[in-house]
């Protein structure tokens, strides 16, 4: 992947966020994602700050910028500045070096749980695993804008795939966009089901036991039910429907936009 393509998937993956409603209405300019540089791991692309039309949904690969593991800008449109809050990021890749994609975001339900300090249990399939430990809190709502604020959350975050910003949002990472930026949905949709059950039932609502995630857990592939073996091959790797959808979704706005 040569940079151009880097900073094609980023400017998406931040269209992707405003298409999900994590970056919308108040919101729409707040948040970045950012990648990791393939093969130059001491470099990152993410979203900046200074454009004309600063909201995520309106992205373009040409407006992305180019950052070294310190922060600072190498590379990007004459004008415009790194995020402010670029440490959460250069500091995470720094710190981890498995990390390959950072998301974060001000999504309402999961600041809400984080300034109730209730934590976010699993209440769907889909994301449990995301959330079946508890989730760490960095409890702060300012702006990661120094090297030892950003390193406070690269330290906070651990081994956890998501982290919790008090009253400030959360951050997201993966191994790829498309996952970093799912976990921000999951974690988002968690938060909204947990807040949702506790205002119907109360702060001691149900949700799901661990004994419920181990049996999904240890469901046999879909090639090994009997009903499958003549249909489903396991060798033909399909792409994600919800992020092709959603991918196909940005690229064609951004297409219209070009034209």
């Amino acid at each position: 992947m040569d940079l151009y393509e880097v900073k094609y998937q980023v400017a998406i993956a931040n269209r992707i966020l405003a298409e999900l409603g994590l970056a919308s209405d108040v919101t729409a300019s707040v948040g970045h994602a950012s990648l990791r540089v393939p093969g130059q791991p001491d470099r990152f692309v993410v979203k900046g700050r200074g454009y004309e039309m600063d909201v995520l949904s309106r992205m373009r690969p040409q407006d992305m910028v180019v950052c070294d593991l310190e922060g600072f800008k190498v590379d990007g449109p004459p004008g415009v500045s790194q995020c402010y809050e670029v440490k959460m990021h250069s500091c995470i890749y720094r710190d981890h070096p498995e990390v390959q994609s950072v998301v974060h975001i001000h999504p309402r339900f999961t600041i809400l749980m984080s300034v109730l300090g209730k934590r976010i249990r699993p209440m769907s399939n889909s994301g449990a695993r995301l959330v079946r430990n508890e989730l760490p809190v960095y409890p702060h709502s300012k702006l990661i804008l120094t090297d030892k604020d950003g390193s406070e959350v690269a330290a906070a975050i651990g081994k956890s795939k998501a982290l919790l910003l008090k009253g400030h949002g959360a951050v997201t990472t993966g191994s790829s966009l498309q996952e970093s930026v799912t976990n921000m949905l999951h974690l988002e949709e968690q938060a909204m089901l947990n807040a949702y059950a506790a205002s119907i039932i109360g702060p001691d609502h149900p949700y799901m036991a661990d004994e419920m995630l181990d049996e999904a857990a240890a469901q046999p592939p879909y090639q090994d039910v009997p009903h499958f073996k003549d249909s489903y091959d396991p060798s033909v790797r399909l792409p994600n429907g919800f992020w092709a959808y959603y991918t196909e979704r940005a690229a064609e706005s951004l297409r219209r936009e070009l034209d």
